[in-house]
């Protein structure tokens, strides 16, 4: 005989609102803005930039996006989770992925009012300056999407891959 458990999970919390219904050209404009960012980089590396500036953000909502997108992207597991922890596990990734995550970081936070030069002068040896151009904008684009997110307390869980296409 064999018993089931249940476990119950917290209550569900609501959206603030929907920024998108009230904004609909901003979404829009954003959602382009989106596109022409990510042009011409590896999609497993933006989603590991998305990942890495909205775990930064606590934008629970593109964390659960963008790990679905990761996975549909031939992303592994480990690779993403590891992710919170990069600087402890380096050897998951390559040094352009490391500079385009540090970059992420530097961009994100911006504690000191700017980007390191060591940072960014990393991340200039591993990208070209067109697509280095193309990072920082994916990296700015990302931070904006979190900002409405958790502004709005996006709720996760929903988000099926495709269903911004």
């Amino acid at each position: 005989m064999t018993t089931e458990e249940t476990t119950e999970y917290a209550a569900e919390e609501r959206a603030r609102m929907s920024w998108a219904k009230q904004a609909p050209e901003v979404y829009k404009a954003m959602a382009r803005l989106d596109a022409a960012a990510k042009q011409g980089l590896d999609p497993r590396l933006v989603e590991l930039v998305r990942l890495r500036a909205s775990a930064i953000n606590h934008c629970a909502f593109c964390l659960d996006m963008h790990t679905k997108d990761a996975l549909a992207a031939g992303e592994s597991v480990q690779r993403i989770v590891q992710l919170g922890a990069w600087e402890e596990s380096r050897h998951f990734y390559t040094e352009k992925e490391l500079a385009a995550i540090e970059l992420t970081e530097a961009v994100t936070v911006l504690t000191d009012g700017f980007v390191p030069d060591e940072v960014y002068e990393k991340a200039a040896e591993h990208f070209e300056e067109a697509e280095l151009a193309q990072l920082i904008a994916t990296i700015a684009v990302i931070n904006a999407w979190n900002r409405f997110g958790v502004t709005t307390r996006a709720v996760p869980g929903h988000y099926q891959v495709g269903d911004f296409e």
